[in-house]
């Protein structure tokens, strides 16, 4: 990764592939800052839940989820890399659940993000302090993106469900692309694509919203990989009932779309 200025000292410029450091085992607060420069909170390492495995000949980046806790505090992992503001930008990555995977109600899962200020938890976006783009998981492995944004109905995300007869599947990898255009301000001109392909099969549209309003200033754009994993959901009902966790590998952002 290339260190630039387009927002600020610490953002990266695009291109960008997020590789675990150091060998399998705990993922050290020292090897997180080294590997996603510039991020302003964490959650979940410091506390010892997250770490490096090696399997498929990949590295990946284990989050271990706290039993009857929710969000990423407490319960997860979570943090946001800021890189050069983009009028598009494609995240991509893999995911894998463990075999006995606690959907309960449904988590947070990683996306893209923009503007100056962290636009979720409530914190509803208002076409000048940013937006997020996430997905989660839903009951029985159900799928939807959760997304902030100028017309968001209430001070919550809007949730853009995948097909009805999607699950996630336990114990496999699923490949996600996930894209963003802005938005030319004041006009619905933006959009999110959400893609998934699972072993074996064909990659497959989940979500295609056009007509997107992000934002009614061009101050911001995409510029931020939103890395977020975690039950919830706003109370222990969300929480997962025993051990489980859920890995990351090949994390990759590039400008365009």
């Amino acid at each position: 990764m290339v260190l630039g200025t387009t927002l600020d000292a610490w953002a990266v410029e695009l291109p960008l592939s997020i590789t675990p450091s150091g060998e399998a085992g705990p993922y050290t607060v020292k090897q997180w800052k080294q590997d996603w420069p510039g991020c302003e909170f964490e959650g979940g390492v410091q506390e010892g839940r997250v770490s490096v495995i090696e399997s498929e000949g990949l590295k990946w980046l284990r989050v271990n989820f706290a039993t009857g806790k929710i969000g990423s505090e407490e319960g997860g992992a979570g943090w946001r890399m800021p890189f050069g503001k983009n009028e598009a930008a494609e995240l991509s990555y893999i995911l894998r659940f463990s075999k006995d995977f606690d959907f309960v109600k449904g988590g947070k899962l990683p996306g893209l993000c923009g503007g100056p200020e962290n636009v979720s938890g409530g914190h509803r976006a208002t076409g000048t302090n940013g937006f997020s783009a996430r997905l989660m998981w839903r009951k029985e492995g159900r799928g939807e993106a959760y997304v902030y944004h100028k017309n968001q109905k209430g001070d919550y995300g809007d949730s853009f469900a995948f097909p009805s007869d999607f699950r996630f599947p336990t114990d496999a990898s699923v490949k996600v692309r996930m894209a963003i255009a802005m938005n030319a301000p004041g006009g619905r001109t933006g959009s999110l694509r959400v893609w998934l392909t699972l072993q074996g099969q064909e990659e497959r549209l989940m979500v295609e919203r056009p007509n997107m309003e992000w934002r009614t200033v061009d101050t911001f754009g995409v510029d931020g990989l939103y890395f977020e994993t975690f039950h919830g959901g706003g109370d222990a009902s969300w929480a997962p009932t025993r051990a489980c966790s859920v890995e990351f590998s090949e994390l990759k952002v590039q400008s365009g779309h």
